[in-house]
């Protein structure tokens, strides 16, 4: 995803993180009345803003208040301080537009209940509280939004906050009480496996970038378009299209297109301007909605325009391309909003009733990934079915897919396809996104596990230079990236390497490292890698089991 990663935890602050705001609205009034209760069971303590100021700035509470002394948990209460210091970049214009859209009046709906008054006007009251607080001279905080509160009193039901607070992002914890259920069968010893050569090492080819941007009338839409390729490039071998993820940019896996390109591939990285980089960066302005329902068609629609375009080039006399671009002979390659991209074009039906329902409330407990794919909910039908057919293979890398498919949406992908996943990914955890749709894809197919790897490991290092000092939240933070995560792109660039190969003359030379023993011999300290075809049917109970739940 996107404006680095600074748009996603922005993008929290849009679909879910103004959920932690809301919830922690421990907050005070209209007239600056700075009165908050805090209740837990019969015991209620009152606490002033400028002693919730100083908290903050100590790090803690002061001493004397038996609430926080006694009664809440080392965690409880560094879990408070810190969302008090917890700063949301999101300008008066933003929060009003976010909270009239149907997702924020769900989740004001959902985090009232941690609010006690006497009247109805809870979600009025919050919903006030944010939009003023945005307009303090420091921003949206806590803070500023209890300085806002609209009432003289403020009381919050804290276990219920807590109760709330631990069914943010139940996709990511579910998934973790599933790495540890099925850890056991995960525990294998390192093998030695004989290895012809190292895929990992660039190829011999010099690369070059040609920049171009392609304008669809029909759409009336401009797609910027990187392509890489090398004089190694022949149409025997597939060209690799690449989508990225929401909020991000073409060049978020600028190392894995040079490493391919090197080899003889040629890698075409498009830009969807309906979800870049830029587009989020304007809706974060209050400029455009950051996200249009829909995108979820235009996407796929840009890859196939784009394709209709290179068919052009390679066939233009003396472009430096001609003939040398298998336009029937495609491996699409996406990652998180572009991995569900990806699926789509492969043949995977969009499928929304279910979404439709499963979007109507409770939002907060959400991943981004979920609460992203409910945005699709506004478009008029039930399913779409974008397959282009000339895409002959896919690799979704950390892919949105639970919601957005359905129940059977993945059972219709057409060619051979690998999923990675990754285990400790919030954005898009790895259970509910990847394993659950992965067991419904028809074979050929492979599962990619990298344990311990987030949801921002496999990209480009340059895209993930905001991560240092990012806040470790429910949503977002605590991402290895940059030379923490070089074992996991090292992997990736075999992996993609050798799966391109499946389509060329030299694929019975890669399919080795297509192989679990490979993943094991390929395993860091760090990185334990797997690769299976099928989940055993021992996991596929535990997954069957977490499904239920």
């Amino acid at each position: 995803m996107g404006i680095s990663w600074k748009a996603v935890n922005l993008l929290a602050g849009c679909f879910c993180a103004i959920a932690c705001t809301k919830y922690l609205s421990i907050n005070t009034t209209a007239t600056a009345a700075d009165t908050v209760v805090l209740r837990y069971g019969l015991l209620a303590e009152s606490v002033s803003l400028a002693e919730l100021q100083k908290a903050a700035e100590l790090g803690d509470f002061p001493g004397g208040f038996e609430l926080y002394g006694r009664r809440l948990s080392t965690q409880q209460r560094r879990f408070l301080v810190n969302t008090l210091k917890m700063p949301l970049s999101l300008n008066v214009v933003t929060i009003n537009r976010l909270l009239n859209t149907q997702i924020g009046t769900t989740i004001l709906n959902d985090f009232s209940t941690a609010v006690v008054r006497k009247d109805k006007a809870g979600v009025q009251a919050i919903r006030a509280g944010l939009v003023l607080g945005s307009t303090a001279p420091e921003g949206l905080s806590l803070l500023s939004f209890i300085a806002a509160y609209p009432s003289q009193r403020l009381e919050i039901n804290l276990p219920q906050t807590f109760k709330l607070a631990r069914n943010f992002n139940t996709a990511f914890w579910r998934t973790q009480q599933f790495m540890l259920a099925i850890a056991p069968q995960l525990n294998q010893q390192s093998l030695q496996v004989s290895l012809p050569f190292d895929p990992s090492q660039p190829g011999t080819a010099q690369v070059q970038v040609l920049k171009l941007n392609w304008n669809d009338p029909q759409r009336n839409r401009n797609i910027p378009v990187d392509i890489y390729s090398s004089t190694a490039a022949t149409a025997d071998k597939p060209i690799i299209v690449y989508s990225h993820g929401l909020g991000s940019v073409r060049t978020d896996l600028h190392y894995l297109a040079e490493h391919l390109a090197s080899h003889g591939y040629v890698f075409v990285a498009v830009e969807h301007p309906g979800s870049n980089q830029t587009n989020i960066d304007s809706g974060l302005q209050g400029k455009n909605k950051l996200l249009k329902p829909q995108e979820f068609l235009d996407r796929p629609k840009d890859i196939s325009f784009a394709l209709d375009q290179l068919t052009k080039i390679n066939q233009t006399a003396n472009n430096p391309l001609a003939g040398k671009l298998a336009t029937d002979n495609v491996m699409m390659l996406g990652y998180s909003f572009g991995g569900g991209t990806t699926l789509a074009l492969a043949g995977g039906e969009l499928q929304f009733d279910k979404l439709k329902q499963r979007c109507k409330n409770n939002l907060a407990v959400l991943s981004l990934g979920e609460a992203a794919q409910c945005v699709a909910q506004d478009l008029p039908e039930n399913s779409y079915q974008l397959r282009d057919a000339r895409i002959k293979q896919a690799i979704a890398l950390n892919p949105t897919s639970s919601l957005m498919f359905g129940d059977t949406g993945l059972t219709k992908v057409q060619v051979p396809t690998m999923i990675l996943a990754s285990s400790a990914d919030k954005t898009t955890p790895a259970l509910t996104e990847q394993i659950v749709g992965f067991q419904k894809i028809p074979a050929p197919k492979w599962l990619v596990g990298i344990l311990g790897g987030t949801h921002l490991s496999v990209k480009d290092p340059s895209a993930t230079l905001d991560q240092a000092g990012q806040a470790n939240t429910p949503f977002s933070g605590g991402e290895i990236v940059g030379e923490q995560a070089a074992d996991v792109r090292k992997f990736v660039k075999v992996i993609v390497l050798a799966m391109a190969a499946q389509q060329t003359p030299e694929a019975q030379k890669y399919s080795v490292f297509l192989t679990p023993n490979y993943a094991i011999a390929a395993s860091t300290q760090a990185f334990p890698f797997r690769l299976i075809t099928e989940i055993p049917s021992e996991a596929l109970n535990v997954v069957n089991e977490y499904v239920k739940k």
